[in-house]
């Protein structure tokens, strides 16, 4: 089998591209609430379960709002290690008020990491994609809502997918 006939046969695996600093932050600014109550986390968790069991994504889902857990599904294929990367993901948007993965991105842009530049335990903090703050307008971070199971970036976007159509629906 020649090269040229071996390449037509695989498909082309096209990276998914990494978004800037300035992209993520213009997604937090976006991704605002009105207000955020228990049915709000029910909902939006029960959107997140749905989205993951259409693509079979063995992922666990949490959300926070003030200290409490409001929301908590793990589905097939999970693992408990899914709720650790959970808590200490979170962490990260409690203490910086920023999703995970841009506060990663913002210390890979200095040229350093998370791990080496935060001075913070990583078996307590995580600036691994997959946790996003909950933002109401008018008070701030109030919340995360967080997933973990897939790629950290994967599990950035997912979150963000589902922020995006639920905020789309209460417009």
């Amino acid at each position: 089998m020649t090269n040229s006939h071996k390449s037509a046969m695989t498909p082309k695996i096209t990276p998914e591209l990494t978004p800037t600093v300035e992209e993520l932050e213009a997604q937090e600014r976006r991704l605002v609430f009105r207000r955020f109550g228990y049915d709000d986390a029910w909902a939006l968790g029960s959107l997140l379960v749905e989205l993951a069991r259409e693509r079979q994504a063995p992922v666990a889902i949490d959300i926070h709002r003030a200290g409490q857990q409001l929301f908590h599904a793990a589905l097939p294929g999970s693992t408990p290690d899914n709720d650790a990367w959970i808590a200490r993901k979170r962490r990260v948007v409690e203490r910086y008020g920023s999703a995970s993965y841009l506060v990663g991105a913002r210390f890979r842009a200095k040229g350093t990491t998370f791990e080496e530049a935060s001075r913070l335990d990583p078996d307590t903090y995580a600036a691994h994609g997959g946790s996003f703050p909950i933002t109401v307008e008018g008070v701030g971070v109030i919340g995360a809502v967080t997933v973990s199971g897939l790629p950290q970036l994967q599990d950035h976007r997912f979150v963000v997918e589902a922020l995006e159509h639920f905020l789309g629906d209460q417009i």
